[in-house]
């Protein structure tokens, strides 16, 4: 299975992306990819995709990444809406009904008085 993702060029602080077509079984920091369709600079935020040959691998079955996908929506290239790519945590359900705390029995108080504490040995 193809995929559209991002495959890391720059150096060390420094980052830049090549924006690659590579099959989703191989490891994207190894160079081997099918076609390079774009290229994406963080720091100055500057982006080139080829539009048609992206469109082209989608059409062949290629899916994009969810940081491409909205890549592309954001350029234009594609319709639809954005993924959300970080997850939010999940909150407790408020219809849920607190479960009622255990029932204590009152202890019958005992007749006999308390022993007294031996006084420590020196």
């Amino acid at each position: 299975m193809l995929t559209i993702r991002l495959f890391r060029v720059g150096r060390r602080n420094q980052p830049f992306f090549k924006i690659v077509v590579a099959d989703k079984r191989n490891s994207s920091t190894r160079g081997r990819f099918v076609e390079e369709v774009g290229i994406y600079n963080p720091l100055s935020k500057q982006r080139n995709l080829k539009g048609d040959r992206v469109k082209y691998w989608m059409s062949v079955g290629a899916k994009p990444s969810p940081t491409v996908h909205n890549m592309l929506i954001t350029d234009g290239i594609v319709t639809g809406s954005k993924i959300h790519k970080h997850k939010k945590p999940k909150k407790a359900d408020k219809t849920e009904t607190p479960t009622p705390p255990a029932q204590q029995t009152p202890q019958p108080a005992s007749t006999a008085s308390p022993t007294p504490a031996e006084p420590p040995k020196m």
